[in-house]
């Protein structure tokens, strides 16, 4: 494989993944995490967490589709979108439920070199040594990752003419999106902590996001339907 070949495909994988965490239906899962947080580093971490499991999953089924030379069935994708859908409205609702009960929120801390799982605010987290995961985010950017295998699978199979490039390509794409969404989540959460002072402002806000990403589910599982 060339080295140019591997530097623009490198270069432009890590961009297009950047832009592909701004899609609509990522912003409005992860904004909906987000909301809940007071913390600007965590708020990032989530979008990290999100980021690992898009990636996780995105890597390894569109792999496999490039390693064998194939597209995704069309009934699989469409029940992926579906899933999608189904979570963004699931996610909306227990953000404004969660709002509308809750005032404050989560508190983060350690347990040593244990090994743990509990929540924070309602959110599960496992705990490894001094490292958390954010169990929510990492599942809710696994769907993402697999609703996006197909497509983007096709898109690489169309234009990089070798397997080098194809999965070098996907990586890259992976963690352009850990970093964009990471990013995100960071600029979402720091309003967002200054607005933990003012609890009913920042209940507003959480229900908000609760009804658009709601909203925004309902119209894509309508789109897919149809």
């Amino acid at each position: 494989m060339p080295v140019v070949e591997l530097l623009t495909s490198s270069g432009l994988g890590s961009l297009l993944g950047m832009r592909h965490a701004l899609e609509p239906d990522h912003l409005a899962a992860v904004s909906t995490l987000v909301s809940q947080e007071r913390n600007g580093f965590r708020a990032a971490w989530l979008g990290v967490c999100w980021g690992v499991g898009h990636t996780l999953t995105l890597v390894i089924v569109a792999a496999a589709l490039i390693v064998l030379r194939a597209e995704l069935p069309a009934g699989a994708a469409s029940l992926f979108e579906l899933l999608v859908a189904a979570m963004l409205i699931a996610l909306g609702m227990r953000a404004i439920v969660i709002a509308s009960r809750q005032a404050g929120g989560a508190r983060a801390h350690r347990h040593g070199n244990a090994f743990a799982v509990h929540t924070h605010g309602g959110a599960p987290h496992v705990h490894i040594g001094g490292w958390t995961l954010a169990r929510r985010p990492l599942i809710i950017g696994a769907v993402h990752g697999l609703a996006g295998s197909g497509a983007l699978t096709a898109l690489v199979l169309a234009t990089l003419p070798t397997t080098t490039a194809r999965l070098t390509y996907m990586a890259l794409f992976g963690v352009g999106s850990t970093l964009g969404m990471a990013i995100v989540s960071g600029l979402l959460g720091w309003p967002l902590a200054r607005l933990g002072a003012n609890q009913a402002l920042a209940r507003t806000v959480s229900i908000t996001v609760g009804c658009v990403s709601t909203l925004l589910g309902v119209w894509w599982g309508i789109r897919i339907v149809r």
